[in-house]
């Protein structure tokens, strides 16, 4: 008889929220643009996990803590494949995929150096767009230039 552990256990929480499904890349950016790498409350992430559907993903669950729209909009930017799972009493209560919303206000920076909202105190304003090979850009309301993915900064 093999007596070996093969799965790990992790506690699961009785109220807050499970982000699954992140890009096995995009864990430590999702903690970090979330500010969980600095937070007092039980914060568990797995990376590189095994997923049916996309190969590998990471997960993380936060107690006690429910995200807000503005928290939401910054993982989606990041992770738009990942579901938040919310968690009441041991009970799933809530399951939604995030979606990336048209516009985005005041949590990213604008890359362009000159642009007034990295000259002045003025909120930063972005349409969300598609370049001709699909890949996601923030247009500024301001200056009009174009912020890839790669080049992201969060406010």
């Amino acid at each position: 008889m093999n007596d070996k552990r093969q799965q790990l256990i992790v506690s699961a929480i009785k109220n807050g929220t499970v982000i699954d499904h992140i890009p096995a890349k995009s864990v430590f950016q999702v903690l970090r643009i979330l500010g969980l790498d600095n937070t007092q409350k039980q914060v568990y992430f797995g990376v590189n996990l095994e997923s049916k559907k996309y190969g590998t993903k990471g997960i993380i669950k936060v107690s006690d803590h429910w995200f807000a729209s503005e928290e939401i909009n910054k993982i989606a930017l990041v992770a738009p494949t990942a579901t938040l799972i919310e968690i009441r009493d041991y009970e799933v209560t809530r399951k939604t995929g995030v979606e990336i919303p048209e516009r985005i206000e005041g949590i990213v920076k604008c890359f362009n150096p000159n642009c007034i909202t990295n000259k002045e105190d003025v909120g930063t304003k972005f349409t969300v767009i598609y370049d001709e090979h699909n890949e996601l850009k923030l247009a500024c309301h301001y200056c009009e230039k174009n912020t890839s993915r790669d080049n992201l900064v969060f406010i």
